[in-house]
């Protein structure tokens, strides 16, 4: 095996978490939000840009898999207290944030709660793997 067939192992990790009562409609939407705020200010998650055989680009994606998680209520306000208290980078949903239709309400909405009192219905957080798993301990692997 040479270096470029080896297995690529990462020190990090991506994971997020979804409240288990979400529809499944809720669970792909709130897994897409959150995952583009860790891409859009941590530049050393994203790899580079993809070109197929023709040439034709391709926007990049994540440069390792995002692994995702499911739990109670509970399980997400344990998570995010964890998060928070290891300063790890992280991007939270709200319950409320269904009833919104644009950035600016989004925003507002989440600042109008304080941190001990969001509905969380995801978190997305991003560290060294064992950091991430003490965070998201608890929670089970997404069926």
């Amino acid at each position: 095996m040479t270096a470029e067939t080896a297995p690529v192992r990462f020190d990090t990790k991506i994971a997020v978490v979804l409240r288990e009562d979400l529809q499944p409609w809720q669970r792909l939407n709130v897994t897409a939000f959150l995952v583009s705020g860790l891409g859009s200010e941590l530049p050393e998650v994203i790899g580079e840009p993809y070109a197929d055989a023709d040439g034709t680009p391709y926007l990049p994606m994540f440069r390792q898999p995002v692994l995702v998680f499911e739990g109670t209520k509970e399980t997400l306000t344990a998570a995010h207290a964890r998060a928070l208290s290891r300063s790890l980078p992280r991007a939270v949903f709200t319950s409320d944030l269904f009833t919104t239709g644009n950035d600016r309400d989004n925003r507002a909405t989440v600042r109008a709660v304080p941190k001990d009192q969001l509905d969380l219905v995801g978190l997305a957080v991003y560290g060294p793997r064992n950091a991430v798993d003490k965070v998201i301990k608890g929670a089970r692997m997404h069926p």
